[in-house]
């Protein structure tokens, strides 16, 4: 059984665990996960311990090409997730496209929306959706001193400048 399931399908089984009462407490993290680092595992085992089934919501390739700009993901979709299922902490991935988190929020009613350390309570841009569905925010992980982003410019290096004046000749 894949645990990289659509939103729906995703659905279809929380209801079904619930109704059965074979899950307990639901906490739902996401980003986009670009370039698994430390700080990523930290944030998703700190998730992990505030409940019992650890969902995370991965931003989709024209969602992250929005947010980073060109040239982004470095990593497409499906290769993210199979890294992130391959945690062992995680339960399920699901993709999601929109600016915000909330039509994943009001569909799959999680019990604890997990935010990393960038954020506070009420800087969350789900925060209102997140009180008014009675689920609580938690922040997880370490000071966010490491991003995919500073990752991916360190790779690439410094930005080769072109040939300046001096260096062209005339015909």
């Amino acid at each position: 059984m894949s645990r990289f399931l659509s939103r729906d399908e995703l659905y279809q089984i929380l209801s079904a665990r619930r109704r059965a009462g074979t899950i307990g407490r639901v906490v739902l993290a996401n980003g986009c996960f670009e370039l698994l680092h430390a700080g990523h595992v930290r944030y998703l085992s700190d998730a992990r311990a505030h409940g019992d089934v650890l969902i995370v919501a991965v931003n989709d390739d024209a969602s992250v090409a929005r947010l980073k700009g060109p040239g982004r993901p470095v990593t497409p979709l499906a290769e993210r997730a199979e890294i992130l299922c391959a945690l062992a902490g995680v339960d399920y991935v699901v993709p999601f496209g929109e600016p915000t988190l909330e039509e994943t929020l009001r569909l799959l009613l999680p019990d604890v929306h997990a935010k990393g350390t960038d954020y506070t309570e009420d800087s969350v841009p789900e925060a209102a959706v997140d009180r008014a569905l009675g689920i609580a925010i938690k922040i997880c992980g370490d000071p966010k001193d490491r991003s995919s982003s500073d990752l991916i410019a360190r790779i690439r290096g410094p930005a080769q400048p072109g040939p300046g004046p001096a260096a062209r000749t005339r015909p």
